[in-house]
C-alpha cells in the first residue's frame, strides 16, 4: 500500500510540475522535482523493507510540500488538505496504543500553526485568480481520489480478513474440508430444503482402518498424509450439494441432501473402492489404506444427532465384520 501511495504521489508532483510551468511559476514547478526524488527514495527503501526511514521521507515530503505550497501560494491553494490524509493512516498504523493519538495531536498542532503562519505572512508567490482556482480544484480532486482509494483499500483488507477468519473457523486446516462445527451449522438448512420437497437426506460416516498402526509404523507425518489422501479421494466422490467434513481424528462425515439409503450406499461404496484402489505413496513405501463406513437415512423431522449415532453404530459393525466395508443402519 505504501509503495502504491509513493507512486501516486510522485505522479501528482509530476502533474504539479507541468501545471506550474503552464502558469509561468518556474520556482513552484521545480520544487516538485525534489518531492519526486524523495518519493523515489522512499519507494526504493520500501522495496527493500526498510520501512521506518521510508515513512520518514514520506512524512517529510508531505509536511514540507504542504508548508511551502501554503506559504508561497496561500491558504486558499488547498495544500493543507494533504495533511488530513495522514489521520487515518496514523490511526491504523499500530504500535503503542497512545502513539497514534500523540501523532494526530502533533499533526493538529502543525496544521493550526501552518494556518496561523499563512495568515501572518500572506501570499509570498501569488498566482492569478484563475491559477489559484485551478490549483485549489486540483488539490481537492487529488485528496478526494486518494481518500477514496485508501478507504477502498482498507475496506478490501478488512473484507479479506473476514473471509480468512470465516474460512479458519469453518475449515479443517489439514484437509481443507469443512470442520465438524461448520457441518453442524450448515446441516439444518441442508436438511430443511429436501424435506420441503419431500425428499430424503442421508449421511455417511467413514473411518480409516488401522490408523494407529499407520502412525506407529510410518510416523505421524505419514498419518497426516493419509488423512489428506483420504479427504481428497472422498471429496472427488461427492456432488456439489454434498457437505463433506472431517468429523474428528481419522473420521469423516458426508451429508447427502436429496439422497435415499440406496443412493447413499452407492456413494459410500464408491468412496470405499476409490480409497482401497489407491495406496498412499510415502517415500519408497506404498501404504495400503481402507475405510470402514456406516450409512444412515435421516428420518423426517429428525435432528442430525440421532442419525449420526445410527451411522456411527453401523460403522462399528463394519469394523467388527472385518473392516473395508459398508454397513447400512436401520431406520429410526
Amino acid at each position: 500500500m505504501a509503495r502504491r501511495v509513493t507512486v501516486m504521489a510522485a505522479c501528482v508532483d509530476l502533474a504539479f510540475l507541468a501545471l506550474f510551468l503552464w502558469f509561468d511559476a518556474p520556482l513552484l514547478a521545480w520544487l516538485n522535482l525534489g518531492s519526486i526524488a524523495l518519493y523515489a527514495a522512499a519507494y526504493a527503501l520500501l522495496a527493500r523493507r526498510i520501512n521506518l526511514p521510508a515513512l520518514a521521507l514520506i512524512w517529510t515530503e508531505v509536511l514540507g510540500h504542504a508548508t511551502l505550497g501554503t506559504l508561497l501560494i496561500g491558504w486558499d491553494s488547498g495544500f493543507h488538505y494533504y495533511l488530513l490524509m495522514f489521520i487515518p493512516a496514523t490511526i491504523v498504523s499500530g504500535g503503542h496504543r497512545t502513539r497514534p493519538f500523540v501523532l494526530v495531536v502533533l499533526l493538529f498542532l502543525f496544521y493550526m500553526g501552518l494556518h496561523a503562519a499563512a495568515r501572518a505572512t500572506g501570499t509570498l508567490a501569488p498566482l492569478s485568480a484563475t491559477g489559484l482556482w485551478v490549483v485549489h480544484a486540483f488539490n481537492v480532486a487529488v485528496v478526494f481520489a486518494m481518500a477514496a482509494y485508501t478507504a477502498r483499500y482498507y475496506y478490501g483488507t478488512v473484507r479479506r480478513a473476514e473471509h480468512q477468519l470465516v474460512a479458519l473457523a469453518s475449515t479443517d486446516p489439514l484437509t481443507g474440508l469443512s470442520n465438524r462445527r461448520n457441518l453442524i451449522d450448515r446441516a439444518e438448512q441442508a436438511l430443511q430444503q429436501p424435506r420441503h420437497a419431500g425428499q430424503p437426506t442421508a449421511l455417511v460416516i467413514a473411518d480409516i482402518d488401522h490408523f494407529k498402526h499407520i502412525n506407529d509404523a510410518h510416523g505421524h507425518e505419514a498419518g497426516d498424509r493419509t488423512i489428506v489422501h483420504v479427504a481428497e479421494l472422498l471429496a472427488r466422490c461427492c456432488r456439489a450439494q454434498d457437505i463433506a467434513a472431517r468429523w474428528g481424528g481419522e473420521e469423516f462425515l458426508v451429508l447427502l441432501p436429496a439422497t435415499d439409503t440406496g443412493a447413499a450406499t452407492l456413494v459410500a461404496e464408491r468412496i470405499r473402492a476409490a480409497v482401497a484402489a489407491q495406496p498412499l505413496a510415502h517415500g519408497s513405501a506404498a501404504i495400503a489404506v481402507t475405510l470402514s463406513l456406516g450409512v444412515a437415512e435421516v428420518a423426517h423431522d429428525e435432528p442430525l444427532g440421532p442419525a449420526v449415532a445410527r451411522a456411527d453404530h453401523a460403522l462399528y459393525r463394519s469394523k467388527e465384520d472385518g473392516r473395508n466395508r459398508v454397513t447400512v443402519a436401520g431406520r429410526a
